[in-house]
């Protein structure tokens, strides 16, 4: 006889039911950057809008900065830590393999014994979080899911690398995803682009730090055996008019996806959140996306940077911290880069 599998007794819908977000102290303004590069802060601003970026101390660690995210979070959405049934990190400057740094997140935000794991899908990151927490809420896996987009991307920063010295800050950006009696959390449109990974990439792997003499056999060290205290630390870099174009022609089309697949008009939008990587980039795929003036528009990279998969939380915690945006209001997020990959929703803001 085959036994019946009981259904899953999950919400109808899920949406977001808080936000938080922290910044690291210490503001670091082009003046400094252009320390180590030939440039200037007109060009600097030309080319991406940027003025300042946060970067973290020793002691705001990856961890320390999504508790403090994930804290507020959890207390905007009205629940206490122990109903946190998961906790989802997406971040690329976690630099140890094992254990995913979620677990000792969920611990210190004293969630008891929830899932816990790390994503790596670049600035596309808490895209993919909140997808998959989404999928969490409705099957009933969990009730409420902790999404954390999280970097500390000046400790992958070459600031002798005039085309990036300038583009990456460190923050963390944390929402509660949760039960709802209502649609807020429209269909994602995510995807990969594989034969454009090259375009953004780590300089160097892991790798290069093996001994020769390690146990189990003679391993060569990369780039001619340089010794291994003159290696350069990995850095990210990346192909900056193939990124460009990409982004502003192909992310305006998954932009467009999402909107129709949630069966939402330019018109009906609020708030547009995209991944702030470059304000060439958000004000490209606004004019492309014909957005009317009425939308507001996260422009957080001015003063934030690029921080990859912490970017769309922070701004989005930012336009409701100044009243920018409001609760309620319908918001299209889209983050892109490296992999190539993406996502796409519209979503109910908490």
């Amino acid at each position: 006889m085959t036994a019946k599998i009981r259904p899953s007794k999950g919400s109808p819908y899920a949406r977001i039911l808080g936000v938080g977000g922290y910044r690291p102290t210490r503001v670091v303004p082009n003046e400094e950057i252009l320390k180590h590069i030939d440039s200037s802060d007109e060009w600097i601003r030309s080319r991406s809008g940027i003025a300042t970026r946060h970067w973290a101390s020793p002691e705001e660690t990856v961890s320390a900065m999504s508790v403090e995210a994930a804290g507020k979070a959890i207390a905007a959405a009205g629940i206490s830590p122990e109903q946190v049934g998961a906790v989802i990190v997406a971040t690329v400057s976690h630099f140890h393999q094992t254990p995913a740094i979620a677990t000792e997140i969920a611990h210190r935000i004293g969630a008891g014994k929830p899932a816990a794991f790390d994503i790596s899908a670049g600035c596309a990151g808490f895209g993919y979080g909140l997808t998959l927490a989404k999928g969490l809420v409705v099957e009933g896996t969990a009730e409420y899911v902790v999404v954390i987009g999280v970097e500390r991307l000046s400790d992958l920063t070459d600031l002798e690398d005039r085309a990036t010295a300038f583009l990456f800050g460190d923050g963390a950006g944390a929402v509660v995803v949760g039960p709802s009696q209502e649609p807020a959390m429209g269909p994602t449109v995510w995807g990969s682009e594989g034969d454009k990974a090259q375009t953004i990439k780590q300089t160097r792997g892991w790798d290069v730090y093996r001994r020769s003499d390690r146990p189990g056999g003679d391993i060569e060290l990369p780039e001619a055996r340089t010794p291994l205290d003159e290696i350069r630390f990995p850095a990210i870099t990346q192909e900056g008019q193939a990124v460009f174009r990409w982004a502003v022609f192909e992310m305006a089309k998954v932009a467009q996806q999402a909107l129709d697949d949630a069966g939402v008009s330019p018109e009906d939008l609020d708030v547009f959140i995209p991944h702030q990587a470059n304000m060439r980039i958000i004000d490209s795929m606004v004019k492309t996306l014909k957005l009317p003036e009425s939308v507001t528009v996260a422009r957080d990279v001015e003063t934030t940077g690029n921080t990859s998969a912490a970017s769309i939380p922070l701004a989005m915690e930012r336009l409701l911290a100044t009243g920018a945006a409001k609760s309620g209001d319908t918001a299209l997020v889209i983050g892109f880069g490296a992999g190539l990959v993406y996502a796409a929703t519209v979503v109910t803001l908490p």
